[in-house]
């Protein structure tokens, strides 16, 4: 267990996991832990208030946590991410924002808004609006984050190549609309509902470019290219997950009796060898994931910004878990009898969980 997660945390998180699939909400119990231990704050600047932990100790902390309760890692992992976008931020407002209290960062990065440049100087600012889809941890939000189409005169602006410009911007959430939506049969909990803004405005500072080369923290967690630091930290979920219904299964295949011998299923060799070739076909990827993740940090915490190659190694490597994960739960599954199809039981809904968080886009085969 990974030194961040301590074992009093780890029965907190566990005890109200249930509970929280239930009301379909983090329980306050974990949002407090959330808060008290500073998780959703890891990735901001050290200098803003934030921890800004190491790359590869923060994914693992993500994936303990989603190997107890896959809502609460994805939570963690989406909403720590958010707050990632601090160091992009000028200083003055990342410090007002990550020193708030509770403070807590959702949103989402489709670009399903628009926003329209008003002013000029000292006045210059944007009005938003638009619906986004899947913040996970919304209830909990203080501000929102969001990707929207920038406008001018009612017009779309363009970039070189003539596509729509694109700007990422950061809106208190006394300016949002949440919208319930999330209704999926699993992570319940994460609460991943829509928002809408309806002509919100916001001065020129809420807007930023999510860039190496546009960070406003010094450290080397701000050139880690975004979409390699998307892949790592949710691939980690996924492995959690994964790892998770790997324990829980292996009690189930022992309870389930094989029909034709009245022995239990896990006694049946073949059955015994696939559970021993899950595991350590996921033990593999797993050490290969965090072989690939920690070099490439080293790589630019050493000064050295991450290459084409370099990229699609942790892309390739973060797939590759995901599809051992998969491998593991699907092949698994069919063994572990009707008390897994339970909807009560904690096998079921990290079933549901795995195979709901696995959806997102960055993860298809």
């Amino acid at each position: 267990m990974t030194p961040h997660l301590l074992a009093r945390d780890a029965r907190r998180i566990e005890r109200y996991a249930a509970m929280a699939d239930t009301a379909r909400f983090l329980h306050p119990v974990q949002q407090a832990l959330l808060h008290r231990r500073g998780w959703l704050k890891m990735l901001a600047p050290r200098a803003s208030g934030g921890a800004e932990l190491p790359l590869p100790e923060a994914v693992r902390l993500e994936e303990a946590v989603a190997a107890i309760d896959g809502s609460m890692g994805w939570v963690l992992t989406l909403c720590a991410g958010a707050g990632w976008f601090a160091g992009f931020l000028p200083p003055a407002l990342a410090c007002d924002i990550i020193g708030g209290k509770r403070v807590c960062l959702g949103g989402s990065g489709a670009p399903t808004g628009y926003a329209e440049q008003e002013g000029d100087g000292e006045a210059a600012g944007f009005r938003i609006t638009g619906r986004w889809d899947y913040a996970s941890g919304a209830p909990m939000a203080t501000h929102f984050t969001l990707n929207a189409v920038l406008r001018a005169n009612g017009q779309p602006l363009l970039d070189e190549r003539g596509a729509p410009r694109i700007c990422a911007f950061l809106v208190p959430a006394g300016q949002v609309q949440i919208v319930p939506s999330w209704g999926s049969i699993g992570m319940r909990a994460s609460a991943s509902h829509s928002y809408r803004i309806d002509g919100a405005w916001v001065s020129e500072q809420y807007g930023f470019a999510i860039h190496p080369d546009a960070a406003t923290a010094d450290g080397p967690l701000y050139r880690f290219p975004f979409y390699s630091l998307a892949y790592v930290t949710l691939a980690a979920n996924i492995a959690g997950m994964a790892g998770h219904f790997v324990r829980l299964a292996e009690p189930c295949m022992r309870r389930r009796r094989h029909a034709a011998k009245d022995l239990p299923l896990l006694e049946v060799p073949e059955v015994a060898a696939l559970l021993r070739d899950k595991e350590s076909a996921l033990a593999a990827a797993r050490k290969h994931f965090y072989a690939v993740l920690d070099r490439s940090w080293a790589q630019v915490v050493g000064g050295t910004p991450l290459d084409a190659d370099a990229m699609h190694a942790v892309q390739a490597s973060s797939l590759a878990l995901v599809a051992a994960s998969r491998a593991a739960v699907d092949e698994l599954y069919p063994y572990c009898g009707l008390y897994a199809a339970h909807e009560d039981s904690t096998i079921n809904r990290v079933w549901r969980d795995f195979h709901t968080a696995s959806q997102h886009s960055l993860l298809l085969p």
